[in-house]
């Protein structure tokens, strides 16, 4: 797949002075108005220092949450408008929309070397419809289009697709390129090549867990997902979380990876509660009664996933082992996240709650690749073709 670098971009092109379009993922948790997590914020900074240090005009847009076509404005980038001025110790203007006359003037306002970042792009139904004409609106303010927003690579959006066709000019930024270099490390993997799987439904992990039969030697499952990997083993889960419609691909996904050698972990313990809310009674059982719930893995289990790190080779994270957010089911996440980081194997840890793990730890600088694209970097390691990355071959 042939597609310009930022490298090649600012080698071929004369780029002071030219307004470019970056699309990036921002989509950072915001509650009343102060950001929780800055790990996107400071992935996109590489590609905006080289573009605004070469005199470029960066028009910046993102995404954020799900508005749904409505300006909600709890789901404004206005915060990370001044968070970016605090990383990249410059100005951003901030335009309080991303198409029309307010946008295209704040945009027609920038100097060499300056940055605008545009409001939510999901302030319009437009944008995920990717809707043609939404995506000429946004390509009226570009020379330019570079995409660093690997975390939406996999969508079709206006954004991340319909507005390559309307730019002569486009490149991947710096974020995507090492995202895509990263994973596909993993397809052909140094062995012992191990992975954990963890979230909530199996259904959302389908479709890697048949992949990586093919090339993992070891897949341990946690999370809610596991409970359906029981049910369909004959085991007790209690009012745990269980996809009945999912019990025979469950089978299915074990049968084939015993046919073809890759050993498929399951708790053999669980740390169990009879609501899954903060401060609960909570017991730590090897069987689920009735009226228990399952929301982490035990102690046991932890120890035994952690135990596989130790002669790993090539490691692949993603999803939580129980609910993370809640202390008293983060033990299994936080386990393993250090058993990681202490690891010599090459690691790639990706999805929210996986990356919130390492960071709160203070363990991320000892992984190797943190993936900031959840279901992006899932489909990619798949083989599926990303629309956001298609449309940039040249």
């Amino acid at each position: 797949m042939a597609i310009r670098s930022l490298d090649n971009l600012l080698a071929e092109e004369e780029i002071r002075g030219k307004r470019v379009f970056v699309r990036a993922d921002l989509n950072v948790p915001i509650s009343q108005g102060r950001i929780g997590d800055v790990t996107r914020i400071k992935a996109s900074l590489p590609t905006l220092r080289r573009l605004l240090a070469a005199g470029a005009r960066v028009v910046l847009s993102s995404h954020l949450g799900r508005p749904k076509g409505k300006r909600v404005p709890a789901l404004s980038l206005r915060p990370v408008a001044t968070e970016l001025e605090r990383e990249l110790g410059r100005p951003v203007a901030f335009a309080d929309d991303c198409v029309g006359e307010r946008a295209e003037s704040a945009a027609a306002a920038l100097g060499d070397g300056q940055i605008l970042l545009l409001e939510n792009l999901r302030y319009h139904e437009e944008e995920t419809k990717n809707d043609p004409d939404f995506a000429r609106s946004l390509a009226r303010l570009a020379d330019v289009y570079v995409n660093d927003a690997f975390g939406t690579a996999h969508r079709a959006h206006a954004s991340t697709a319909g507005i390559v066709s309307h730019v002569k000019i486009t490149a991947a930024g710096d974020l995507l390129r090492t995202e895509l270099a990263s994973l596909d490390m993993l397809f052909s993997p140094e062995r012992p090549f191990l992975c954990f799987l963890g979230g909530a439904k199996v259904s959302d992990k389908l479709g890697i867990l048949e992949a990586l039969i093919d090339r993992a030697d070891v897949i341990g499952i946690g999370g809610a997902m596991a409970y359906t990997f029981l049910k369909a083993r004959g085991e007790s889960t209690g009012d745990s979380l269980v996809e009945p419609d999912r019990i025979e691909d469950a089978q299915r996904i074990m049968q084939a990876a015993e046919k073809k050698g890759c050993r498929l972990l399951l708790p053999s313990d669980h740390v169990v509660a009879r609501k899954a809310e903060a401060g609960a009674e909570t017991r730590i059982v090897s069987e689920i009664p009735d009226g228990w719930i399952g929301l982490d893995i035990g102690p046991e289990s932890a120890r035994a996933y952690a135990a596989e790190t130790e002669s790993a080779r090539t490691i692949l994270w993603n999803g939580p082992m129980g609910m993370f957010e809640i202390e008293a089911f983060a033990g299994g996440t936080s386990a393993l996240a250090q058993a990681i980081a202490a690891s010599s194997a090459t690691s790639v840890v990706g999805g929210g709650d996986s990356l919130a793990a390492v960071n709160q730890l203070g363990v991320g600088d000892r992984i190797d690749h943190l993936s900031t694209g959840g279901g992006a970097s899932l489909e990619y390691v798949q083989g599926l073709r990303l629309p956001g990355v298609a449309a940039l071959e040249i």
